[in-house]
């Protein structure tokens, strides 16, 4: 890696992958000069685009957050980006090995192997749907949602497209909204994303955006029993299913319902990538302190 790169701050593959699908997750910025960009097919997950000349506009007129920077290898564009991003008082890191998880021939076979070994997840460019990661995104469906038309906008808005505008409307003006907002119509019949036999709109979404992450494969199984009456799935799919249908009876509004269900589809994001394997009982004899 070259010696400008080295003096700022690098967040490895695996530790920003164990970052993302949460609420906290910092700001993914894609800085690939202009050529790179527009040839490569694929963003990594969650990313906002921002080329490199407009970096230093970007942390002028936005408020600073945590934020990681990519490139194509994470050499001088990316670490340029980052040193104009901390000049202006963000706390940035840059990827280190870029999208491409280093160089052949300029990194260190070392760090080639252990950027390789665990990248993060990207998505395929869709300008059909209207993710680039260079503008929001807008999507529409039915209203009064209880489980896909949540559970989709948790992975859009976690893992495509971090900015994306989400719009609940009666099922008769799903169509003629869907046109005059420029928005993508989801979970509905003959939309550009909605169940294809046995898979529900969260599958479609995953397979539409060629997004693969063990983590999302056992979270899907979980939402597809729940959405489509296959509680068998999963076990964990009655429980959703009973929290949604609860969700539905507290909230009136669903723009309000979306953004109260979205902690807990991360908690389940959580717990399908780090604590699965985890039990919990009711074990008196193994606590300390507790009177007889």
């Amino acid at each position: 890696m070259d010696t400008a790169a080295t003096s700022v701050p690098f967040i490895s593959p695996i530790d920003l992958r164990a970052r993302l699908g949460r609420a906290d997750a910092p700001m993914l910025l894609d800085v690939r000069r202009e050529g790179k960009f527009a040839t490569s097919p694929r963003l990594l997950a969650g990313a906002v685009r921002c080329a490199p000349e407009d970096v230093a506009l970007l942390a002028a007129t936005q408020p600073p957050r945590e934020v990681v920077v990519y490139c194509v290898y994470g050499h001088n564009v990316s670490a340029d980006a980052v040193a104009a991003l901390r000049a202006a008082g963000w706390p940035a890191m840059a990827l280190a090995g870029g999208i491409e998880s280093g160089q052949d021939g300029v990194d260190t076979p070392q760090d080639l192997a252990r950027w390789r070994a665990a990248p993060p997840p990207s998505i395929a460019k869709r300008p059909d749907l209207g993710v680039t990661g260079e503008q929001p995104s807008r999507w529409i469906t039915r209203e009064r949602p209880k489980i896909d038309r949540i559970a989709c906008p948790w992975l859009i808005r976690r893992f495509i497209d971090p900015r994306a505008e989400f719009f609940y409307v009666p099922t008769a003006q799903v169509s003629s909204e869907a046109a005059r907002l420029k928005a993508v119509a989801y979970d509905i019949p003959n939309a550009p994303i909605t169940h294809v036999g046995e898979a529900c709109s969260f599958d479609a979404v995953l397979a539409a955006f060629d997004l693969e992450d063990g983590a999302l494969d056992r979270l899907a199984t979980i939402v597809r029993g729940a959405d489509t009456g296959q509680l068998q799935l999963a076990p964990q799919s009655a429980g959703l299913l009973a929290f949604s249908l609860g969700l539905s009876c507290l909230y009136g509004d669903d723009t309000a319902m979306l953004e109260a269900a979205l902690p807990f589809y991360d908690a389940l994001y959580a717990w399908c990538r780090e604590a699965s394997a985890e039990t919990h009982s009711w074990k008196p004899e193994t606590m300390t302190g507790v009177a007889a």
